[in-house]
């Protein structure tokens, strides 16, 4: 039973050291408090997600094409962040969520809240 015992480890030793682990993505979450400021004479841009499709007010992109477009919408004010409401479709997966964030931490001037599934 001990020498069992023993195999079984080395088996859980050898799998757990051979199998590769991934690291999909990091996003960085601010607080719900935490709200930036938005000029009241720029209204918010609105995006939609869903599992195969963004649109970007009313406008069909890819995830690859979504910074491009964005680009388009800054602000005036280079010191002010752009409000852009996120509404998630209800098959969206966090993975897909992720993704979207992603993208959008690369695009400076935006500052996104995430509404929810709709």
């Amino acid at each position: 039973m001990t020498s069992l015992i023993d195999i079984i480890f080395l088996l859980l030793l050898f799998f757990m050291l051979s199998s590769t682990f991934t690291k999909f993505s990091e996003v960085e979450l601010m607080a719900a408090g935490a709200e930036v400021a938005s000029g009241a004479d720029t209204p918010p841009l609105f995006l939609r997600l869903g599992a195969d499709t963004v649109m970007l007010n009313a406008a069909e992109l890819t995830l690859d094409d979504l910074a491009k477009a964005l680009a388009g919408h800054k602000a005036a004010d280079e010191d002010e962040a752009r409000r852009l409401l996120v509404a998630l479709r209800p098959e969206v997966t966090s993975q897909r969520l992720t993704d979207l964030l992603v993208v959008l931490r690369g695009v400076p001037g935006f500052a996104p809240t995430i509404l929810g599934k709709s």
